[in-house]
C-alpha cells in the first residue's frame, strides 16, 4: 500500500457511483448513489457515474437510459459524461500486462478443465497455478491468461470507514485472473484501474462488495497506487429483516416514481436509511450535505419501513411551494404515461394547493382530491354522490344556486350564503354540503366546497350546479 504523504494537500473528494446496465435501478443503488452524492456535494468535491457494461451478453442501452433516468428523477446530478467501462478495455488490458512486467501477475495456461480437475481434488481451497512459479522457459506458444501474484502468509486488512478494520487471509485469496485468453479484462480488474484512472477517493458501495475489496486492494498495492478509502454500508432489508425482494414490495426506483413520491422525499427517506445525524427526521438537501458522513452510517442492514416513507413524502409534499408542487405533478403524469395538465386545470389546481398539500402522502393522493378541477361539464356523480342528489336535496341546491347569483364570490360571503340557506330549512351545514359536493366533484370525499369553488370560480361552480338542479 502506498502511503499517503503527510506534507501532501488533501486531495479533492472524488466518489462514484457504478451500476451494471442489466436491469432497472434498484433501491439500493438508488440509495448508493445518494450516499456517494451527498460526500462529494458536501465537500465541493465530484460525484461521477460509471456504467460497469463489460458483461455484453446481459447490458442494454435500455437498461443504461433506465439508470439515467432514474438518477435524474432522484435529482442527483454528475460531474462530466457517464464512463463506459467497455469503451476502456484496452486500458484495462494495458495495466495486466504491466503488472505481469512487475513480476506483480503471471500467465497462465491451464485450461478450464485442468482447473476444474484440481478445485474437485482441494476442495474449499482456492486454486493454486502450476504457471505462478514455472521457467519462463517452459511457457509455450499458446493462448493465456494472466492471473495477479497474490501473497499466499500473512493478512490484507481492509481499513474501512463503516466496517473498522476488516481481515482477511491471504492463504484464503486466490491468484484471480485479470485478463482472460481471449484478451478481455475481468471486473475485478476494471474496476481498479478505473478507479484509479478517475481520480476516486471514496468507494462507498454495499457491503456485499467487501470481500472483492479484499482482492482489488491487491491490485492497488502491485501498481502501487493509493488505496481509496473505502466504506461498505450494510444491504436494506424489508420489514421483516430478510433481503429485500419483490415479495417486500416496489424495489425499482422507478416503481416509487410511478406511485408518486416525491423525489425530496425519497432522498430525505434514502438519506435516513441505514445513516443518523442525532435524532434528525426530517430535512432538506441543503441540510443533508452539510450533515452526512460515513461516521454516520450504521453496521446493521437498514430495514424499509413503507409507512415512515409515506409520512416523509407527505412532510416534504407539505413544504413545497406551489410552483414546484405543479411541476411535480406533471413529471408525474409523464411518468405515469398521462396527459398533462391543462393551463386551465393548473390554474384550479393552484387556487387549492395549500388545501390539496395539508394531508396528502403521494402525489395520486394529490390527483384524487383535484379531481374536481380536472373535469370537464356536465359531472358525472358516481354511485354515492348520486345518493346525495335526491329531489328534497335538488330542492335545496337550486335554491342555494339562486342564492349565490349575488353573491361576492368570497369564502366569508359564500359560507354565509349556505348557512342561511340551511337555517332556512332548519338544517345543518353538512345537509347543504353533500349534495353541493355531488354537484361540483361528482364524489362524496372532496376537499371543502368552498375551497372548490373558489378555485372553480363562479361561473364554472353556477354552471355545475345549473346543469344538477336544471
Amino acid at each position: 500500500m502506498t502511503p499517503a504523504d503527510p506534507t501532501a494537500p488533501p486531495r479533492p473528494v472524488v466518489t462514484r457511483f457504478a451500476p451494471s446496465p442489466t436491469g432497472y435501478l434498484h433501491i439500493g443503488g438508488a440509495r448508493t448513489a445518494l450516499f456517494n452524492w451527498l460526500y462529494a456535494r458536501g465537500r465541493n468535491g465530484r460525484f461521477l457515474l460509471r456504467i460497469e457494461d463489460t458483461d455484453r451478453a446481459r447490458s442494454t442501452p435500455e437498461a443504461t437510459a433506465a439508470i439515467l433516468k432514474g438518477l435524474t428523477w432522484l435529482g442527483l446530478d454528475w460531474d462530466g459524461d457517464p464512463i463506459s467501462q467497455y469503451a476502456r478495455v484496452d486500458r484495462h488490458a494495458a495495466v495486466a500486462r504491466e503488472m505481469m512486467e512487475r513480476a506483480a501477475a503471471y500467465p497462465c495456461y491451464a485450461a478450464p478443465a485442468e482447473i476444474e480437475a484440481w478445485r474437485a481434488a482441494h476442495p474449499n481451497q482456492p486454486f493454486v497455478s502450476p504457471w505462478r512459479d514455472a521457467d519462463p522457459a517452459t511457457r509455450p506458444d499458446s493462448p493465456f491468461a494472466i492471473r495477479l501474484r497474490a501473497p499466499h502468509d500473512g493478512q490484507t486488512v481492509i481499513d474501512d470507514a463503516v466496517q473498522g478494520p476488516v481481515t482477511f487471509r491471504n492463504d484464503q485469496l486466490d491468484d484471480m485472473v485479470l485478463l482472460r485468453s481471449d484478451g478481455t479484462p475481468t471486473y475485478m480488474l476494471a474496476v481498479v484501474v478505473d478507479d484509479h484512472d478517475m481520480g476516486v477517493t471514496h468507494v462507498i458501495r454495499g457491503d456485499d462488495h467487501l470481500t472483492n475489496a479484499a482482492r482489488q486492494v491487491l491490485v492497488f498495492d502491485a501498481m502501487g497506487w493509493t488505496r481509496p478509502v473505502f466504506a461498505h454500508i450494510p444491504l436494506i432489508h424489508g420489514p421483516d429483516g430478510k433481503k429485500l425482494s419483490k415479495r417486500h414490495g416496489a424495489v425499482g426506483l422507478h416503481e416509487y416514481a410511478a406511485q408518486g413520491y416525491p423525489a425530496a422525499g425519497m432522498r430525505n427517506y434514502l438519506a435516513r436509511l441505514g445513516w443518523s445525524h442525532g435524532d434528525d427526521e426530517l430535512f432538506d438537501d441543503a441540510q443533508a450535505r452539510a450533515w452526512f458522513d460515513l461516521d454516520g452510517i450504521g453496521r446493521a442492514p437498514a430495514r424499509l419501513d413503507f409507512k415512515k416513507l409515506e409520512h416523509v413524502s407527505g412532510h416534504h409534499i407539505a413544504t413545497m411551494d406551489t410552483a414546484e408542487l405543479l411541476r411535480e405533478l406533471q413529471a408525474y403524469l409523464d411518468e405515469i404515461g398521462q396527459p398533462p395538465l391543462t393551463a386551465l386545470q393548473l390554474d384550479r389546481i393552484e387556487q387549492i394547493a395549500p388545501v390539496l398539500k395539508e394531508k396528502a402522502k403521494t402525489f395520486p393522493q394529490i390527483i384524487e382530491q383535484a379531481r374536481f378541477a380536472m373535469i370537464d361539464r356536465p359531472v358525472a356523480p358516481d354511485e354515492k354522490a348520486a345518493r346525495a342528489l335526491d329531489p328534497v336535496s335538488l330542492g335545496i341546491l337550486e335554491e342555494l344556486t339562486a342564492a349565490m347569483q349575488n353573491a361576492n364570490w368570497s369564502r366569508t360571503d359564500l359560507e354565509a350564503v349556505a348557512h342561511a340557506v340551511a337555517q332556512s330549512h332548519g338544517i345543518g351545514l353538512g345537509k347543504v354540503a353533500a349534495p353541493l359536493r355531488a354537484a361540483l366533484a361528482g364524489r362524496t370525499a372532496t376537499p371543502s366546497v368552498f375551497d372548490m369553488m373558489l378555485a372553480l370560480g363562479r361561473n364554472e361552480t353556477l354552471a355545475r350546479l345549473t346543469d344538477q338542479v336544471r
